[in-house]
């Protein structure tokens, strides 16, 4: 039996929306892509953002704590740990729902609420530069670094914001779980939002104040899975040089060594498309044979196509109608698929062994 194809897939915030409303109509959408994945005999394992989420929840706990001076504040890593189950909720329900219309009755989908290790001596830590929460006065700000501890940075004249570190996934806690489950033929649902953000202290296991990004914990969850293929989903159909400028060009396959030639050459934006390239770049060059792609959720779909082959020998024939009809459909799908005419087939190792079509 041919093995399946394991696939990652992460999740951005045009997947799943910006409030309740939205995101149980996102999901929605999102689960058929995810469905026709599984569908075509693809392992899928879904990893999300959660930036719009946990911005609301940790919002929610401020004023909270503002209203009722006896609730002590909520830590971020508590935020996001509430964003897992509250994503996951939503998601895996609208995965059991497509999945049951298309007839798969009994395959489980779960959401593991996973723990993210992070290196206390990331050099994140030392500059936090990423903004949570909502705007600010002057003196608010001052407030929250002065009661919580919370590092404020004005924003580009709109006000002040709180900043944290996003430092890079070392280890995924849950990972052992994950992969037992994954085995098991469950779908699974984790590292939302990068992970639960936590640190070794002896034994014991805890929280950071800090972000991970999602594109990096899903390229290493990706290689903890031995998948084939990591899909990280955008609000673009490809991945661009010059991006809005005159001479922008669009990619379509690029190898590992030309995807470090653009990063070195600034082409990508960071805290936008350059995590989104390195995380791809980090789990293509990690084992041969993997790939990555950066895509709009709609163009997410099955990247492996098995076709029929043949079992006789080829050479010596000097028409196309006298190949086997197998023959002829692989050379059709690949002409189809590359969207030119292929006029030439070589059938064996002599310079002469070529058949001529006429397109």
């Amino acid at each position: 039996m041919e093995k399946k194809k394991r696939i990652v897939i992460a999740l951005g915030g045009n997947a799943l929306g910006n409030t309740l409303p939205e995101q149980m109509a996102a999901v929605k959408i999102t689960a058929r892509a995810i469905v026709d994945l599984i569908q075509e005999g693809c392992e899928v394992v879904v990893a999300h953002g959660n930036g719009p989420q946990v911005g609301m929840i940790n919002n929610a706990m401020t004023a909270l704590t503002h209203e009722d001076q006896a609730q002590p504040n909520t830590p971020l890593s508590v935020c996001v740990a509430m964003s897992q189950a509250y994503i996951g909720y939503d998601l895996q329900n609208a995965l059991r729902e497509e999945l049951r219309k298309r007839g798969f009755m009994r395959t489980p989908v779960v959401t593991v609420v996973t723990q993210v290790r992070v290196d206390p001596e990331d050099p994140a830590f030392e500059n936090p530069s990423k903004p949570i929460g909502k705007f600010l006065t002057k003196e608010e700000a001052d407030f929250q670094a002065k009661a919580y501890g919370h590092v404020m940075k004005e924003d580009a004249g709109r006000g002040y914001r709180r900043v944290v570190a996003s430092p890079k996934p070392v280890e995924i806690v849950e990972q052992d779980a994950i992969n037992s489950l994954v085995d098991a033929n469950k779908i699974v649902i984790c590292c939302g939002g990068g992970g639960i953000p936590v640190m070794r202290q002896g034994n014991p296991l805890k929280g950071a104040s800090a972000v991970i990004d999602k594109d990096f914990a899903s390229a290493l969850l990706a290689k903890e899975l031995d998948a084939d293929f990591l899909i990280i989903l955008t609000a673009v159909e490809k991945v661009a040089l010059n991006y809005g400028k005159p001479d922008e060009k669009w990619l379509d396959d690029v190898t590992v060594e030309e995807a470090k030639q653009y990063v070195e050459e600034g082409h990508f934006a960071p805290g936008s498309m350059l995590p989104k390239v390195q995380a791809a770049l980090d789990f293509a060059e990690s084992k041969p044979g993997r790939q990555s792609l950066i895509t709009l959720l709609e163009k997410a779909k099955p990247v492996l196509e098995t076709l029929p082959g043949w079992k006789c020998d080829i050479r010596g024939i000097k028409k196309y109608e006298d190949l086997p009809e197998n023959c002829r459909k692989y050379v059709e799908f690949v002409e189809k698929h590359i969207g030119f005419p292929i006029t030439m087939i070589s059938n064996g190792p002599g310079r002469d062994d070529i058949i001529y079509r006429n397109k």
